[in-house]
């Protein structure tokens, strides 16, 4: 496990990806330094371009130096023992998490594009993904979405289960798995003293500050 603080480096108008990343890493008992970068300052385009693919976030662990957000939590999932028991968990995992970035690419397309326009539609066809996530958990039957431990996918559906709650707080009453998953998460100390934070609770949701 390393016990450096790695430093994470995300421009402040896309703050919905540091949220699983963060979590993890206070659930793991590992520091993270964050810096915020302006827009203004992201836009002079000086820092773009530095970045391998022109965009944020940017991850610092050592002289490793990362840059987009899932090779960042597989990163992180293997250096803190989140990534599954053995090769067969892990593509498993990776399959999950590539269900939830699903997830995540319809919800940022809704707040940054359609949400004054197309919220009740996505709200009603919500559950279709997620019984997707509550089907492959009732055949885990562990409370996670692989195996019997935490991944970095059970992170990265937490924190985008807990965006969806804030968009309507009923979106999970259908789906037991999925909330037990949400309290189970929320009631880990680590990861309950985080989002209880002042500093966590200060970073907005999403860059528009709709929700």
């Amino acid at each position: 496990m390393h016990h450096r603080s790695p430093k994470l480096v995300f421009a402040s108008a896309f703050p919905g990806r540091l949220g699983a990343i963060k979590i993890m890493l206070a659930d793991k008992g590992q520091e993270l330094k964050v810096v915020l970068v302006s827009m203004e300052e992201w836009q002079q385009g000086d820092l773009k371009a530095t970045c391998v693919f022109g965009q944020m976030p940017k991850f610092e662990d050592g002289d490793l130096v990362l840059f987009q957000s899932n090779a960042i939590l597989r990163h992180l999932g293997r250096n803190h023992g989140a990534y599954g028991k053995d090769s067969r968990e892990a593509s498993l995992i990776d399959m999950m998490n590539d269900g939830v970035e699903d997830l995540r690419s319809k919800y940022i397309k809704l707040i940054y594009q359609e949400y004054d326009t197309g919220k009740q539609a996505y709200l009603k066809d919500l559950p279709n993904s997620l019984c997707k996530f509550e089907t492959f958990m009732a055949k885990t039957n562990s409370g996670f979405l692989v195996g019997k431990e935490l991944s970095f996918a059970d992170y990265n559906l937490f924190d985008l289960l807990l965006n969806h709650l804030v968009l309507c707080p009923k979106s999970l009453d259908n789906f037991p798995k999925l909330n037990d998953l949400v309290k189970k998460m929320s009631a880990r100390p680590k990861v309950r003293a985080l989002l209880d934070s002042e500093a966590f609770k200060k970073i907005p949701i999403n860059g528009n500050g709709k929700q």
